[in-house]
């Protein structure tokens, strides 16, 4: 037996161990694992499926060769000799596909985001850009059927946002959405120029998966809370009601305001997810730092003040830096046309951590 189809032939029995432990009264009552064992079974589906298919294959290649080796009719060996080279062709494809699926995964893939634009150097027209930027996920997310809410923003004087946090929700969106984390710079003639002149603007992207309950255990009595009244621009009050929430996570220092909602109870909700992602952020960023370390093309996980996108308005030009991609399609892009760009930059991650596990 191949050291792929016995690696295969574990899995399977530990998904199908799975299967029968979840239904465990005592897995049932810990809802924790419970979850855990969940995720687990779901995430052997697809090298489950394609366990059966490299299996059938196989079986299929060991038929062929028995009838090439005791067939005398030439026809029936032509026939044998045709289907062996199908199979073989097959089983080469999936043993591809399969070391891929093998590859360990980033457990926070399947998570959902919460991502924070916020505008860098270019003043008013960094806002403005920050503002693209954040439709252009808005439209990405439509396609995708993902949901997205504004956890809080700070708009900018003449439009866009100084600042804006959103979370995403959906199937997957983690993996995703990983590869926006960075600078995006954008060159054009702002609104703002009257002289007609090209300038160059840039806003940071920070995308990090979505914590839950069970990923950061939060004290209540390492948590200050202070309520007061949320206020407009200017500091003209918007609310007399005390439904503004600031939490303050004593032990660390981490601070999160939250005024969106009218809601105080609203408000804190929010600001307990924030929070607990922050947290979660400060663990999460030494498994990142140690992958941005072997790996150049998730730029998205230690350096977020790497430059990763250039928008070209002049040139009609999108360039991602990390895989020197160039697309002359920018309107479609700012659309939420950025899929093929982020697939570029997943196969060309598999590439690299294909190569590490050769090395």
């Amino acid at each position: 037996m191949n050291d792929l189809l016995q690696k295969l032939e574990e899995l399977h029995k530990r998904w199908l161990e799975i299967g029968e432990e979840v239904q465990q009264p005592d897995v049932m009552n810990d809802m924790k694992r419970y979850i855990k064992l969940n995720k687990d079974y779901k995430d052997l589906i697809p090298i489950v499926n394609a366990y059966k298919d490299y299996k059938n294959v196989l079986d299929n290649i060991v038929n062929a060769k028995e009838i090439l080796a005791n067939e005398k009719d030439e026809d029936f060996r032509e026939m044998a000799k045709a289907e062996m080279e199908e199979f073989v062709s097959k089983r080469d494809k999936l043993e591809e596909d399969i070391r891929l699926l093998l590859l360990p995964s980033d457990p926070q893939d399947s998570k959902n985001a919460q991502v924070e634009i916020r505008a860098g150097t270019g003043g008013d027209e960094a806002s403005i850009f920050a503002g693209d930027l954040f439709r252009m996920y808005q439209h990405y997310c439509d396609k995708k059927g993902w949901k997205i809410e504004v956890m809080s923003m700070t708009e900018g004087t003449v439009g866009g946002y100084k600042e804006i946090v959103f979370n995403i929700v959906g199937e997957g969106v983690y993996g995703l959405m990983k590869y926006e984390s960075g600078v995006h710079r954008v060159q054009r003639v702002p609104q703002t120029e009257t002289q007609g002149r090209v300038h160059t603007s840039a806003a940071s992207v920070v995308v990090l998966p979505e914590a839950d309950e069970f990923d950061v255990e939060l004290k209540q009595s390492d948590i200050r809370k202070d309520t007061y009244c949320s206020s407009g621009p200017g500091g003209q009050s918007v609310n007399t009601t005390y439904s503004a929430v600031r939490l303050t996570h004593i032990p660390t220092g981490i601070v999160v305001a939250i005024q969106d909602e009218k809601s105080q109870l609203k408000n804190l909700d929010k600001a307990m997810r924030v929070l607990r992602t922050r947290l979660f952020e400060r663990e999460y960023k030494k498994y990142l730092d140690e992958v941005a370390s072997k790996r150049k093309t998730m730029v998205s996980t230690g350096d977020r003040s790497a430059k990763i996108r250039t928008y070209n308005y002049p040139q009609n030009r999108v360039t991602d830096h990390r895989i020197n991609l160039t697309m002359y399609n920018l309107v479609g892009f700012m659309d939420g046309d950025i899929q093929e760009t982020i697939e570029a930059l997943q196969v060309a991650e598999n590439a690299e951590r294909l190569k590490e596990t050769v090395l």
